[in-house]
């Protein structure tokens, strides 16, 4: 009688782990079946200064005004320190950022979702946004408050796209068989990639709120999920050399490791100068990135960048 409870408690094991396993893949493979447009994943690069240079006054004039970015930026309370170093520094120079955080609160202004699950979070974020700005924004930027963002490199790294195209890019990563943008260095939604993803959060067979799973897929996962069901797919931002341009880690530990790596080129071996995202900074070295990419300046030094992207109205960026 014990032998066989014991067989039956097995049996019963290994056939929810099948059937999670099962679960699992179904989820991964999202997207391969029913497929209205073939789309694999490739490199985006930014796009070449001198084709740049042969734009018109006027045309160029055009271009800076014609990019409009909105930055979305999911806190918790616990991020307190670092929330109100984002919102002093880089979120200046979006064209409009806002906070959505996990629940009330009072010394920041925010947009309260309720929930400290990061996946509701950022689809009600998402949701939110498309609902009350899809005529006003072309580009939706999605970032930690670890992250610091250079909005005039992002802005002009998506110059030659059509936005009404569905963009969904940054740093990606593989895993088994689904690529997915990495929340940790930002991600960017086209307003494309916006009106698909929006038109499936509703649809809880594609876009589930919760995984249909034993264990659980980060946010920036379960966000590629839904945008393959729509035949979007990730794509990764390199500069023209193939460095990376949305970048995981800080600008100290990229350093760090390129004079470990390559101690005679540590420039080089470091980051891209058209670099848009870093990750995992303090509430300081926010300051110090503020710092040294919009105040210090060389005395004498001429700058002639081909395009130049204004300020919103009524920003105190610097």
């Amino acid at each position: 009688m014990l032998s066989e409870s014991s067989s039956f408690l097995k049996g019963m094991m290994l056939g929810s782990i099948f059937c999670a396993l099962i679960t699992m893949l179904g989820h991964v493979r999202i997207g391969h079946e029913n497929r209205m447009h073939h789309h694999e994943h490739h490199h985006l690069q930014a796009p070449n200064k001198e084709d740049i240079l042969k734009i018109s006054d006027d045309e160029r004039m055009e271009l800076s005004k014609s990019f409009r970015v909105y930055c979305i930026i999911l806190v918790k309370p616990k991020d307190v320190s670092l929330w109100a170093a984002v919102k002093e520094t880089w979120t200046k120079h979006c064209d409009k950022a806002e906070f959505f955080s996990s629940e009330n609160v009072k010394v920041f202004e925010s947009i309260n979702m309720e929930t400290d699950d990061m996946w509701i979070m950022m689809r009600k974020a998402y949701e939110y946004a498309f609902d009350k700005y899809k005529d006003q924004y072309n580009w939706f930027f999605l970032a930690r408050p670890t992250t610091f963002a250079i909005i005039e490199n992002l802005k002009y790294f998506l110059l030659k796209k059509d936005p009404s195209q569905p963009f969904y890019l940054g740093h990606t990563i593989k895993s088994g068989d689904l690529e997915y943008v990495s929340v940790e260095g930002g991600i960017v939604l086209s307003i494309g990639s916006m009106k698909r993803l929006n038109s499936l959060l509703g649809i809880p067979e594609k876009c589930p709120e919760q995984g249909g799973m034993i264990w659980k897929l980060s946010e920036d996962k379960q966000l590629a999920v839904c945008l393959k069901y729509a035949g979007v797919f990730a794509e990764n931002a390199e500069d023209s050399e193939g460095k990376d341009v949305f970048n995981t880690k800080s600008v100290g530990l990229f350093i760090k490791e390129a004079m470990t790596n390559q101690p005679q080129q540590v420039v080089e071996g470091c980051c891209s100068d058209m670099a848009v995202t870093f990750n995992g900074l303090t509430p300081n070295q926010m300051h110090v990135m503020m710092y040294g990419v919009y105040r210090l300046r060389a005395f004498g030094h001429i700058f002639n960048d081909a395009l130049v992207f204004l300020p919103p109205n009524g920003s105190d960026n610097d």
